[in-house]
């Protein structure tokens, strides 16, 4: 094997470092705590044979014609959106991801907003630190219990599926979604029911987003789509902010069309401080931590690094994003 350099966009954790290093690539890393600018990450890919990059790199048409002679490009990331994947394609470079290993930490998030939401847990904590924690009122700061409320999910893939096992298990909510396509195990362990879009909007309590941002799902949640859901109900993002209309989400929670909402993602990102989401009784939002467990963040270092070195070794990508390309 020829003397292969890997550039990785980000400070990653070592397990994935060490795997490269190990099997006699030479790594460097981006030393700044800041995301590479385009030009930054260009200049880096030219001096490299492979790229480790991240969600916030913009693999796009432009940088893949200027790096054309990288022989692979690993995601730390499930998603690719951030990539374009038909133009990597044609140009013959492989792109892979790492899913699977973060679906359990984002669909605690997804999870742990529900519940912030319904009892306005957020809010309720910001309330304390302005010396507001008063007598108690027998009426003020009611949320509301989820035992048996309808859980919809947009998107019941890995991650919703895990996010759905919570649900039923804990609070024996039925489960809804809306998918492309049918998911026969969900169906079959959690009497899960397909519905329409419109079904899904007009019948969910909760409504947890995970899909992927495509054309067909960006700017999905929008003024008309909320207007359509129970004004009880709550609506939760954990997969990318673009997936919804923010504008028209904060219109919808100021004028009640809608209970509440927890995000993890936001549009755009990193959000307004001044956001008014921010300081809504009803909204709960975080800052894009959905992957950030010991567990998860191991095993998305590990598994971007092995889609490198099984390229390499073996001539075959564990997780391949694009499978017409030529290996």
């Amino acid at each position: 094997m020829k003397d292969v350099h890997v550039f990785i966009s980000r400070d990653i954790p070592e397990i994935g470092v060490d795997l490269l290093r190990n099997a006699g690539f030479t790594v460097t890393l981006w030393p700044h705590d800041r995301p590479m600018t385009q030009p930054e990450l260009i200049a880096a890919a030219r001096e490299n044979n492979a790229l480790l990059s991240m969600l916030a790199d913009n693999i796009d048409a432009h940088f893949l014609n200027e790096c054309r002679h990288l022989d692979i490009i690993s995601q730390f990331a499930v998603g690719y959106n951030n990539v374009d994947i038909p133009e990597a394609t044609r140009l013959g470079i492989p792109i892979g991801n790492t899913p699977d290993v973060l679906s359990d930490a984002t669909a605690d998030v997804a999870f742990g907003l529900m519940l912030a939401v319904a009892r306005k847990m957020f809010y309720m904590h910001k309330t304390i630190a302005r010396g507001e924690w008063g007598h108690f009122r027998p009426k003020a700061n009611l949320g509301f219990e989820l035992k048996n409320k309808t859980l919809g999910i947009f998107g019941l893939g890995r991650i919703g599926m895990e996010m759905a096992k919570r649900c039923k298990g804990a609070y024996n909510m039925p489960v809804i979604y809306c998918n492309r396509f049918p998911n026969a195990e969900a169906e079959a362990t959690l009497g899960a029911q397909r519905v329409s879009f419109e079904e899904l909007l007009q019948q969910s309590d909760i409504l947890s987003v995970h899909s992927v941002l495509s054309d067909e799902t960006r700017g999905i949640f929008n003024k008309a789509a909320f207007e359509k859901m129970k004004t009880t109900a709550v609506f939760i993002n954990t997969s990318r902010g673009p997936v919804h209309n923010e504008p028209d989400l904060i219109e919808a929670l100021q004028t009640g069309k809608i209970w509440g909402a927890g995000l993890d993602v936001t549009n755009p990102e990193p959000m307004d401080p001044e956001n008014p989401l921010l300081s809504m009784e009803n909204a709960a939002i975080l800052p894009h931590i959905g992957s950030a467990t010991m567990e998860a963040r191991n095993g998305m270092a590990r598994l971007a690094a092995e889609n490198i070195i099984g390229f390499y070794h073996t001539k075959t990508v564990p997780h391949l994003v694009n499978p017409d390309v030529i290996l």
